[in-house]
């Protein structure tokens, strides 16, 4: 007996080492064709480092409690999560496929023949007779051409990515929740100069009334006011219009539907440290999209080995042993002992090139990979370099906002002073105090423009960057 149970050992763990075999292509990391760094100088000296939790730098308490309940209370975040559960899962399931899977079962019965039957029992043995049965069983597939393997890195690839996709959601709906309480606020700031405008020509109004009545204007001069009046009145309608709309978008966002934001400015808000002059390409490496794109590459390319493992043969291994017994009491000694060991396979002799095709499909999909791999990368490198352009744009661009809003302003007090003398038509005061509403809401969009862009580039790179070293 021991000499078989050294046998079958021995046949077992020759079976495991022959197993050591795999086919399939290895995995190698695919050259990105991309420059040593962004060509777009920011101009700034130095670039402080932007860690995990970017949005703090914007110095706003109310913007970091949106974010965390954002990243706290957020269903499409609960949904990604959920998914890697369900990836952990799957590893865990592809992972013990390699092992062998052992069964204990047993069962008791008690039996009666007949004895009226053309051959009856043998003398001695009783009709009525107890038999139990316990054993332990196992047969697994040696995984001998390293389909097993191949198809748990694939499996383990596929955990990878589903958690950069999951990291790819908590930094999306991060960006957008800062970009939509930016919006909201550049809309406060716009609202309340939409709301000095209408004041402006409200009193423009009376004063051109006055005018009318005394003899010194026309008619025309208070239809003229009447409708400059009713512009900004309308003006100031739709933009509480659209931060009611942001409002809900922020509500939706964080998952407190009963949310409410108090007016504020967008103009004290900070803009983020610039990053340094010479942000090297290789940063897009820490996207989220880049990595989870990158391990669906890896999924594929060992999914090959998968499809080609299947054209060759199959090895696999069963046994059981235990005891069997007319009485529980003796089940477990040496004379109730059974035992058994089978080393089979199986060979695709025929199959009208079913497998060989099911390689090619591998093989196609790992090339898909491989191309959206690709344009990830591509795409992630625009990210940035429009970021930048953006950036640099809207900065240089705010000096000149605030001059023209300064001189909008000096226009309309030079009108006004003319039109109250008689010296210039109603006309110049309309037009001067368009400028000045034009140019002061200008400034205030540029200025969200300014904060929106950064988020942009925070998020291009993955959530920030370090300091080249």
């Amino acid at each position: 007996m021991r000499r078989r149970c050294r046998s079958l050992l021995a046949l077992l763990i020759a079976a495991l080492v022959s197993a050591g075999c795999a086919v399939g292509p290895a995995y190698q990391r695919p050259a990105a064709d991309l420059p040593a760094a962004y060509q777009d100088d920011m101009g700034a000296a130095a670039g402080a480092a932007i860690g995990a939790e970017w949005w703090k730098l914007y110095n706003d308490p109310r913007l970091n409690e949106l974010v965390a309940a954002t990243l706290a209370r957020n269903v499409d975040i609960r949904l990604a999560i959920a998914q890697v559960e369900e990836a952990e899962g799957v590893v865990r399931e592809t992972g013990a496929a390699i092992l062998p899977e052992i069964s204990v079962g047993g069962n008791s019965s008690r039996t009666a023949t007949s004895t009226r039957t053309t051959v009856p029992s043998p003398a001695g043995v009783p009709t009525v007779r107890n038999n139990h049965r316990f054993a332990f069983s196992t047969t697994f597939e040696l995984d001998f051409w390293g389909k097993l393997r191949s198809a748990s890195e694939a499996a383990q690839a596929k955990l990878l990515a589903t958690r950069y996709a999951r990291d790819v959601v908590m930094l999306t709906l991060a960006s957008t929740t800062a970009q939509s309480y930016f919006a909201l606020r550049s809309l406060d700031a716009q609202i309340a100069v939409t709301r000095t405008t209408l004041t402006t020509r409200e009193g423009s109004l009376g004063i051109v009334r006055d005018r009318v009545n005394a003899g010194y204007a026309s008619d025309l001069d208070l239809a003229q006011a009447n409708v400059a009046r009713a512009n900004a009145a309308s003006q100031l309608r739709d933009l509480q219009r659209q931060r009611a709309l942001l409002e809900h978008q922020l509500q939706t966002l964080t998952g407190r539907l009963d949310l409410r934001l108090q007016a504020a400015g967008a103009l004290d808000l900070p803009v983020p440290a610039l990053p340094p002059p010479g942000l090297p390409a290789t940063l897009i490496d820490r996207r989220p999209d880049v990595a989870a794109a990158e391990q669906n590459l890896v999924a594929a390319n060992a999914q090959i080995g998968v499809a080609k493992a299947a054209q060759y043969p199959t090895f696999s291994l069963t046994g059981f042993l235990g005891g069997e017994s007319e009485s529980l009491a003796n089940i477990l000694s040496n004379p109730a002992r059974i035992w058994s060991a089978a080393l089979g396979v199986a060979f695709p002799v025929f199959d009208a090139g079913k497998y060989a095709a099911r390689t090619a499909e591998a093989e196609a999909r790992q090339r898909q990979a491989l191309a959206s791999y690709q344009k990830t990368v591509e795409l992630a490198f625009r990210d940035v370099a429009d970021a930048l352009a953006n950036i640099r744009q809207s900065v240089a661009a705010e000096e000149d906002l605030r001059a023209a809003a300064t001189a909008a302003r000096d226009a309309l007090r030079i009108a006004q002073a003319r039109y109250g003398a008689g010296y210039s038509a109603y006309l110049d005061v309309l037009d001067a105090q368009r400028s000045v509403n034009d140019a002061e809401l200008a400034l205030a969009r540029n200025r969200q423009a300014q904060l929106a862009y950064t988020v942009d580039l925070i998020k291009a790179t993955g959530g920030g960057w370090a300091p080249q070293s």
